[in-house]
C-alpha cells in the first residue's frame, strides 16, 4: 500500500499536468486566423486608405455614421458604394440607385466565377459560396487567388471566410473613425487617398493576370477610355471596356491559331 500512494500521486500529478496545457486549436480555426491574418497586407492597409476619403465624401453627401458604416458592410465594392452616394445626391429613385449599384456590380461576377471552383469541394454547400461571394471584391479577389493556392482545398473556404470578413470589419471600423474626423481632413488629403484605389486596382490586376490577353485588355481600356468618355459619354466605361475586351481576346486567338498552324 506505500508503495502503491507514490504511483497514484504521480498518475494523477500527470493528468493535471496534461489538462492544464492548452490544446490545439481546431484546424478550421486556424485557417480562419490565418485568412484574417492575410487581410492585414500592403493591399488591405492601402484599400483602408481609400475608405479614408469614402468616408468624406459620405459625410459631405449628408449621410449618417449608421448610414455610412451600414453601406460599409453591405454594398461590399467601393465603387459600388461611391455610385449609391452619388445617386443619393443626385436625388435618384431607389430603384434606379438599386439598378446602378446593380450594373457597377456585374463586374463582378467573373471573379466570383473564377474563384468559386478555386475553393469548392465535393462536400461544399452551394449556400457557403453564396455567402462567400458577398466577399468579393478586387483586393479581396487578389489576395484570394495568389494564397489559395498554398491552402489545403478542404480549407479554402474558411481561409477565405477569414479574410473576407476581416476586410469587411476592418474597413467599418476606419469608415466609423474617419467619419467622425472627417471634418478635420483636408479636402485634397481625402481626395489624394481615395486616389489610391484605382492605382491599385490598375496594378493588382495587372500582376495577377494569367494571360497576356488581360495586360493586353488593360492597355487598350487605358487608351480607349478618354476617346469613349467623348463619343459616348455616360457608357465610357462599358463601351470602352467591351470593345477592348473583344480585341485583346480576338488577337488572342489569332496568336493561338498562329502558334498552332
Amino acid at each position: 500500500m506505500s508503495h502503491g500512494l507514490p504511483v497514484y500521486a504521480m498518475r494523477l500529478e500527470m493528468n493535471q499536468l496534461e489538462l492544464s496545457e492548452p490544446s490545439p486549436p481546431p484546424a478550421r480555426t486556424a485557417w480562419f486566423l490565418r485568412g484574417m491574418c492575410a487581410a492585414f497586407s500592403v493591399p488591405g492597409l492601402i484599400l483602408a486608405s481609400a475608405f479614408i476619403g469614402f468616408a468624406g465624401l459620405a459625410r459631405d453627401a449628408g449621410l449618417t455614421l449608421a448610414q455610412t458604416v451600414f453601406m460599409t458592410g453591405v454594398v461590399w465594392a467601393l465603387p459600388g458604394k461611391v455610385v449609391l452616394v452619388g445617386a443619393i445626391v443626385a436625388g435618384n429613385s431607389l430603384p434606379a440607385a438599386a439598378f446602378a449599384v446593380a450594373l457597377s456590380s456585374v463586374r463582378l461576377a467573373p471573379m466570383v466565377v473564377a474563384l468559386a471552383p478555386e475553393m469548392r469541394t465535393p462536400e461544399t454547400r452551394q449556400w457557403v459560396l453564396y455567402l462567400l461571394s458577398h466577399f468579393v471584391a478586387v483586393t479581396s479577389w487578389v489576395l484570394a487567388m495568389e494564397r489559395l493556392g498554398r491552402v489545403p482545398r478542404p480549407m479554402r473556404t474558411t481561409y477565405y471566410a477569414g479574410l473576407g470578413s476581416a476586410l469587411i470589419i476592418l474597413n467599418m471600423g476606419v469608415v466609423a473613425v474617419v467619419f467622425l474626423i472627417a471634418a478635420r481632413l483636408p479636402p485634397t488629403l481625402s481626395a489624394g487617398l481615395f486616389f489610391l484605389t484605382p492605382l491599385y486596382f490598375v496594378t493588382s490586376l495587372w500582376g495577377s493576370a494569367r494571360e497576356r490577353a488581360g495586360q493586353l485588355a488593360m492597355i487598350l481600356g487605358l487608351f480607349l477610355g478618354p476617346v469613349f468618355h467623348i463619343l459616348t459619354p455616360g457608357f465610357d466605361l462599358l463601351t470602352a471596356g467591351l470593345v477592348a475586351g473583344c480585341a485583346a481576346f480576338g488577337i488572342h486567338l489569332m496568336a493561338k491559331q498562329r502558334e498552332t498552324a
